[in-house]
């Protein structure tokens, strides 16, 4: 940002110095961003600090350039997309490959794009949120991986950037939210094995601090309870197919062994479908499994894996709609998008034992 012209600090003849953004910075005692964002008249200083730099701008006799405050103002056609996860896991995972691949075809459409940052914690990711948005560099931001009482929220909230909460609406605290009902799509899993005469159905989850997973493991419990079958185990885990794998051995190896696992993803399931066939179980006759989030896995595993689909593609899709609504101002309340459903394959069948 330029500045009009007028006698710089410490000037002793000769041509007067221009003036610039940096000398207004020091002369308020901030950081030449904060005069940015004091003259764009955008959140991110107090109304103190803003009539301390608009005072040193009067002192020194500066104001900003006509070219620089349009330069400053114009549209900006990026998206921000932060995942706090190992590089590794999201290049393995079809989930968030299906799902940024629906995000890109919005943004296609509008000539824009995503800027997409793998970061360590939470911490770094709400850090980034303020840097992208104090720095101008993005429209909007897809939040993801909802936590209860999320620490993302409140900061977001304050930043006054446009965002989106991908997960329930109870999660996204004022943000909008784009939403499954995880919990339906959990009881009917459930309810399925138990109609193929499973009492034993155990659960290898997601991460424990994850808001859907607090969802998921409450909506297993309560569908076992309903229908009066044996309470079995809920494993958390990272995600990861060798966790997924643990999990399923410890689970087949204990004294009150499952005849059916659900799992809250498909790398896991693959997993487990290799750890039973080491242990000598065969898929579906001894053991029923059943995976989260449906992809190509499922498809070319064998047996054949039966899953809890949905269309991940076209989430990305809606949830980068329902972004570019609330970057228009048009959009204020939660958006659901279709309930996973069943697609029974070949690694479930009726309970041993069972007739049917």
């Amino acid at each position: 940002m330029s500045g009009a012209a007028g006698s710089g600090p410490g000037v002793s003849g000769g041509a007067p110095e221009r003036v610039t953004i940096k000398d207004v910075a020091a002369r308020a005692g901030v950081s030449k961003g904060a005069v940015s964002l004091a003259f764009n008249h955008k959140p991110g200083v107090s109304a103190a600090t803003r009539e301390r730099i608009f005072a040193a701008a009067r002192e020194l006799g500066w104001a900003p350039s006509v070219t620089a405050r349009s330069l400053s103002s114009r549209r900006i056609d990026i998206v921000g997309l932060a995942l706090c996860r190992p590089a590794r896991l999201l290049g393995l995972e079809p989930f968030y490959m299906d799902f940024i691949s629906g995000i890109e075809s919005v943004l296609a459409e509008r000539s824009c794009s995503l800027l997409l940052r793998l970061v360590h914690d939470l911490d770094e990711e709400t850090g980034l949120y303020k840097e992208w948005w104090r720095g101008r560099m993005i429209a909007g931001a897809i939040v993801v991986d909802l936590r209860e009482g999320d620490p993302r929220i409140p900061s977001l909230e304050g930043l006054g950037m446009p965002a989106v909460a991908v997960g329930h609406p109870s999660l996204a605290g004022p943000l909008p939210a784009v939403w499954t009902d995880d919990a339906s799509a959990v009881g009917e899993a459930v309810r399925y094995l138990a109609a193929l005469g499973h009492r034993r159905i155990a659960r290898v989850g997601g991460p424990a601090d994850l808001g859907h997973s607090g969802i998921r493991t409450r909506a297993f419990a309560e569908t076992v309870r309903q229908l009066g079958l044996e309470e079995a185990p809920q494993i958390a885990t990272g995600f990861e197919e060798k966790e997924g794998a643990r999990a399923t051995r410890s689970l087949l190896l204990g004294a009150r062994r499952p005849t059916a696992i659900v799992y809250d993803n498909d790398i896991m399931a693959v997993a487990g479908a290799g750890v039973a066939a080491e242990m000598g179980f065969t898929v579906p006759d001894d053991l029923s499994l059943l995976a989260w989030d449906d992809s190509q896995l499922c498809r070319i595993t064998h047996p054949t894996l039966s899953a809890m689909s949905h269309d991940v593609h076209q989430f990305g899709a809606e949830v980068a709609r329902v972004l570019f609504d609330v970057i228009n101002g048009e959009h204020s309340g939660p958006h659901q998008v279709p309930t996973p459903s069943l697609t029974p394959r070949g690694s479930t069948a009726p309970a041993p034992g069972h007739a049917g």
